[in-house]
C-alpha cells in the first residue's frame, strides 16, 4: 500500500498534463489588465490630442477677427466642441469640457494683463485686469524681448477623462492644454491708437473679420 502511494505520488509529481492551462490561469489576469490599461491609455492619448486641438483651433478662429461679437463667440465656443468627437462632451446634464478664451495685451514695459475673458463654464473666465507672465518666446522682434505693446488671443481648454474601465484606480482625470496666438490682422498700433494694442476686440457690436478689414475695408 506505502508503495502504491508513493508511486502514485511520483507519478503526480512527474505527470506534465494541464501544465499549459494552469500558466493560463496564472498569466491570464496580467495580460488582461495590460489589454485593459493600453485601451484605456489609448484613448486618453486621443483625446489629450482633441484637447489641444481644440485650444489652437479656438485661438485660430478668434484670431481671424478684430472684433468679435458675444453671439459670434457664442457660435465659435459651442462649434469647437465638435472636434472632440466621437467622444462625450457631457455627462447627462454636466458638461466634461471647460473652454476659456481671453485677450491678453501688454504695455509699455511688457507687463502683461487680460483684457477681456470668456468661457463655457461659469466662474471659469479669467477676472479683467489679471496680472500675466507670458514667455519671452512670445516676442514679436528680437529687440522686443520684453513682449512690449503686444496683445495676445489665450485659448485654454480642459477635459474630464474617466476611464471606463479604471475609475476605481485612476477616478477622473483632467486633460488641459492652452495656446496662445497673435491677432491676425488687428492694425490699432501705438502710432494710431490707444492702449490696448493689436488685439481684438471684445464684446464689439459688429463682427469685423481680416477679410473685412484688410481686403474690403468695411470695418
Amino acid at each position: 500500500m506505502i508503495a502504491g502511494l508513493s508511486f502514485r505520488a511520483r507519478d503526480l509529481w512527474t505527470d506534465a498534463r494541464g501544465v499549459a492551462a494552469t500558466e493560463f490561469a496564472i498569466v491570464s489576469p496580467f495580460m488582461l489588465l495590460l489589454y485593459i490599461g493600453g485601451v484605456e491609455l489609448g484613448n486618453g492619448l486621443a483625446m489629450n490630442v482633441k484637447v489641444s486641438a481644440t485650444a489652437h483651433s479656438v485661438a485660430d478662429m478668434v484670431s481671424q477677427n478684430t472684433q468679435v461679437t458675444a453671439s459670434q463667440m457664442t457660435g465659435i465656443l459651442a462649434a469647437s466642441t465638435a472636434i472632440m468627437a466621437p467622444y462625450a462632451v457631457k455627462s447627462g446634464s454636466t458638461s466634461l469640457m471647460t473652454i476659456t478664451v481671453s485677450g491678453v495685451s501688454t504695455d509699455s514695459k511688457g507687463n502683461a494683463t487680460v483684457q477681456w475673458s470668456t468661457s463655457t463654464k461659469s466662474g471659469a473666465a479669467r477676472t479683467v485686469g489679471q496680472q500675466m507672465t507670458l514667455s519671452q518666446f512670445t516676442a514679436t522682434d528680437p529687440k522686443n524681448p520684453n513682449n512690449a505693446n503686444i496683445s495676445l488671443i489665450l485659448s485654454e481648454v480642459s477635459y474630464d477623462y474617466t476611464p471606463n474601465l479604471g475609475y476605481t484606480i485612476a477616478g477622473t482625470v483632467q486633460l488641459t492644454d492652452s495656446y496662445y496666438l497673435f491677432p491676425r490682422c488687428s492694425t490699432n498700433s501705438p502710432a494710431n491708437s490707444s492702449f490696448p494694442y493689436y488685439d481684438v476686440k471684445y464684446p464689439a457690436t459688429t463682427t469685423c473679420t481680416c477679410v473685412q478689414h484688410l481686403q474690403q475695408k468695411t470695418c
